[in-house]
């Protein structure tokens, strides 16, 4: 079983709790513009988790797919989606359940990276593209590994309620792995672990072009500043479907 099968489940919900609307809203008003979209244009939210992104770009005016995983996420997302505006799937990325097209796909805050194999991960960037429509266009938020590497917290402890939280950060054989340990009273305690490939802009390059995305764009930010490889919290391509 992958990592992502055992960490995506009840106590994400606990363990990100800090997570709000206020900031999913805010990191969508910030990269929607990028990709010049109508509204009522048909976006895909990839690997959408509990749907604050889903619902922020429903908000913007677009009809909103969310797929992911996790069954414990999308019922979070489902009763988050009172007025029912979104289509949530589940499944796995490597195979998405929708074929489009669409005129956008979303694949936000580091939701990339998540398996060992090469091949696997690049399976991704192919059904992005295989589901959108010519013409069609990505955005995929990635982590700048160069950065996290620079400025990584090894060690923290935190509260969530009656939870205690302890995370301990590293890189490990081309991963940044976290490990979480939770503790409750009278409970015994709980572990995950949650891991993401060290890519960097040139090897995302590469299986962008293989199938077939043209990156127009390369951010450091949500801000819009520019990438720069030692300097930028975040990696974040931006890009257009090439014509068949």
């Amino acid at each position: 079983m992958g990592w992502y099968e055992e960490s995506f489940g009840d106590d994400y919900l606990i363990v990100y709790k800090h997570r709000d609307t206020a900031g999913a809203y805010n990191e969508v008003q910030a990269m929607i513009g990028w990709l010049g979209l109508p509204q009522g244009a048909a976006v895909l939210d990839l690997c959408c988790g509990m749907g604050r992104h889903s619902m922020a770009l429903a908000d913007f005016g677009y009809r909103v797919t969310g797929v992911d995983l996790s069954g414990v996420l999308l019922a979070e997302a489902i009763r988050r989606d009172t007025q029912g505006r979104i289509e949530w799937v589940q499944g796995d990325m490597r195979h998405i359940p929708a074929d489009g097209p669409f005129d956008a796909v979303v694949n936000l805050f580091t939701s990339f990276g998540y398996f060992r194999d090469d091949a696997e991960n690049e399976t991704v960037i192919r059904e992005i593209s295989r589901v959108l429509k010519s013409g069609g266009r990505f955005i995929i938020d990635f982590l700048n590994a160069s950065y996290v590497q620079a400025h990584l917290v090894p060690h923290s402890v935190r509260r969530e309620g009656d939870s205690l939280i302890e995370e301990n950060r590293s890189v490990e054989n081309g991963f940044i792995s976290k490990r979480i340990a939770i503790r409750e009273p009278g409970k015994p305690e709980r572990q995950y672990i949650e891991q993401v490939k060290c890519y960097g802009l040139e090897q995302l390059e590469t299986m962008a072009a293989r199938a077939k995305l043209r990156i127009d764009r390369v951010y450091g930010g949500y801000d819009g500043r520019s990438y720069e490889r030692d300097g930028s919290p975040r990696l974040i391509l931006t890009g257009t479907k090439e014509g068949t």
